[in-house]
């Protein structure tokens, strides 16, 4: 009769760490779609590697939050940077039609970030501060170059739940940490409101009925005006994959959190331009 032996006492079965198990703790959102962890598990480890490196090493100063050169902002330079140097790189993919050998039609998709693997080609945007019709574009170019063989798995960044649900608290801070209580002392923190802005502003510290404190009337004028409900943020996402757009694209969606928010008492803010809502000001053409 053959002898089975026990297991030492005490031994322990070998376990890994969760997919993006560093970003989870960090509160960044994952979310997967049509089976892409398993996906990115069985054959792009390296894919998934390279995302949680680059994302857990990021942070995101308060001053980028409030200030903006009018275009992407330095957060966004440094996210795209981190990827383009582990080979994450904008591509333009051509789709062509050919009959009897004569090129009839073509369409061309860029993407941001794509990278080719053994097993397929990875692509991935960034929409950190967009009008929020950027991501129907994205997810039906997803799903096109899906369709066509062209990628094996979508990749999409965004502003998470728990940092669009702290903006207000977030630049609040940075008002009472700055002494903010007028546009004198607004300006010294590196502030300069539009006029539009500031008529805005005046209006609600002057009323007699129920004035509220310059720095709540401030907080509310610029949190509303460049990250309302209309721009790209993780609920704007959800919304669009609930309803299967992009569908039946694999997809990975990331949602940055307010764990990533650092202050730092001396760094300064960048201007506001008067169109400035977010990276890119024009509304894209879903084609």
């Amino acid at each position: 009769m053959p002898r089975i032996e026990a297991l030492p006492t005490g031994s322990i079965t070998p376990t890994t760490a969760p997919p993006f198990q560093a970003l989870t703790d960090q509160g960044f959102e994952i979310h997967y779609v049509s089976h892409a962890a398993a996906i990115l598990d069985h054959d792009f480890p390296d894919a998934r590697g390279d995302i949680e490196r680059v994302l857990s090493e990021m942070s995101l100063p308060i001053t980028e939050i409030i200030g903006s050169g009018g275009g992407e902002t330095l957060f966004t330079q440094r996210l795209r940077r981190a990827l383009a140097e582990l080979g994450w790189r904008k591509h333009e993919f051509i789709v062509q039609k050919v009959i009897d050998g004569t090129p009839k039609e073509s369409t061309s998709h860029e993407v941001d970030h794509v990278r080719r693997y053994q097993a397929g080609v990875v692509a991935c945007e960034i929409e950190w501060n967009n009008k929020d019709p950027f991501f129907d574009r994205d997810l039906e170019n997803f799903k096109r170059l899906h369709a066509e063989g062209a990628i094996s798995i979508g990749v999409l960044i965004t502003r998470g739940a728990s940092l669009q649900d702290a903006l207000w608290e977030l630049v609040m801070r940075f008002a009472r940490e700055r002494g903010i209580t007028d546009f004198p002392s607004l300006a010294a923190a590196g502030v300069t409101p539009t006029p539009k802005q500031m008529a805005n502003i005046r209006r609600r510290v002057e009323r007699v009925h129920e004035p509220v404190p310059f720095a709540v009337a401030w907080v509310d004028n610029f949190v509303s005006n460049k990250y309302g409900a209309a721009t790209t943020h993780w609920v704007k996402l959800m919304h669009r994959v609930d309803r299967g757009v992009g569908n039946p694209c694999p997809l990975l969606l990331i949602g940055l959190p307010a764990s990533i928010v650092t202050f730092n008492a001396i760094a300064t803010v960048e201007q506001l331009d008067e169109n400035d809502l977010g990276e890119d000001s024009t509304t894209p053409a879903i084609t």
